[in-house]
């Protein structure tokens, strides 16, 4: 028997962006090229270049090198212009430690304020992430997948929380992604997804946001086992401070 869902608070803002500037697009196009690989860690990115690959000018190139700057993905050079920043588990682990608690608050929130049409959108997006799976499509898969993390959490009614979980999860895109280059971990996380949709279903909060936590966790080990099996060593856990070792950085 379903548990009685609250009713959820209204939001102040809407979530869905209706309209997109230049620089957004900018800023989307170089962060998709970084998440999945096209900019790998280390690589500089000369100014003209990305102009002429973006096929922009320079001052929204500058802007959106800022903002992602901002979001770890990229560090700014004087005089020099940018360079991809490389991934670190430490990094890796010290994100995972704050969204996990995140992702059980989203799990009890969403479960008690999801209303039919919010899970009927979940439920559709899940359906076609399985068709993208199906005909390995990883770009499309991963879009789908992020859209169905971000559904949930838009069916707490809470921005604030929305907006704390974007920040941290823009930080870890990659080594998500990075995660779902493991075919085995695909087959997994979309049985992990499919719980995750019956725990939302059954409005059983305390399940859902175990099933959330979980999840990241699993993405989390798995995007660090990769990375162990790729350079031959064995990563543990965050090394203490100011000691990260050579192994700890994906480069």
């Amino acid at each position: 028997m379903s548990a009685t869902r609250e009713s959820r608070p209204q939001a102040s803002t809407r979530f869905k962006v209706t309209r997109r500037s230049l620089f957004d697009d900018v800023v989307s196009q170089l962060r998709e090229m970084i998440v999945t690989g096209v900019l790998r860690p280390g690589d500089r990115l000369w100014e003209k270049q990305m102009c002429d690959t973006l096929g922009v000018s320079r001052t929204p190139l500058r802007e959106a090198l800022k903002l992602l700057a901002r979001e770890g993905l990229v560090e700014l050079l004087p005089n020099r212009g940018a360079l991809v920043t490389h991934l670190s588990v430490a990094e890796l682990d010290e994100v995972v430690e704050v969204m996990a608690p995140l992702e059980t608050l989203i799990g009890q929130l969403a479960a008690a304020r999801a209303n039919a049409a919010d899970i009927a959108e979940i439920d559709r997006r899940h359906a076609e992430m399985i068709q993208a799976q199906g005909v390995g499509e990883l770009s499309q898969y991963f879009r789908l997948n992020q859209a169905i993390h971000e559904r949930i959490i838009e069916a707490t009614g809470n921005p604030s929380l929305l907006a704390v979980w974007t920040g941290f999860n823009l930080r870890i895109q990659r080594y998500r992604y990075m995660a779902n280059l493991d075919p085995h971990r695909w087959d997994k996380a979309i049985a992990e997804h499919e719980e995750i949709l019956d725990a939302l279903k059954a409005g059983d909060g305390e399940l859902l946001g175990r099933l959330l936590r979980v999840h990241l966790t699993n993405t989390a080990e798995n995007c660090k086992l990769s990375f162990s099996q790729a350079s031959g060593t064995e990563v543990s856990a965050s090394p203490e401070p100011g000691r990260e070792s050579e192994e700890g950085i994906i480069a």
